[in-house]
């Protein structure tokens, strides 16, 4: 699964980790979040995201 970082403040989204903050479990890939879901340190929306290369 692909990591993708927030265009703003740089924070990476490890499908791996989830992210506990936003009750996202470990295991679950970016384009499986809710359209909803905003970055858990800047508060931007999901699409400000990038896939890390």
């Amino acid at each position: 699964m692909d990591k993708y970082v927030c265009k703003a403040c740089r924070y990476v989204y490890d499908p791996e980790k989830g992210d506990k903050s936003s009750g996202i479990p470990p295991g679950t890939a970016f384009e499986d979040l809710p359209n909803t879901w905003v970055c858990p340190r800047c508060g931007l929306s999901k699409d400000k995201f990038e896939k890390v290369i």
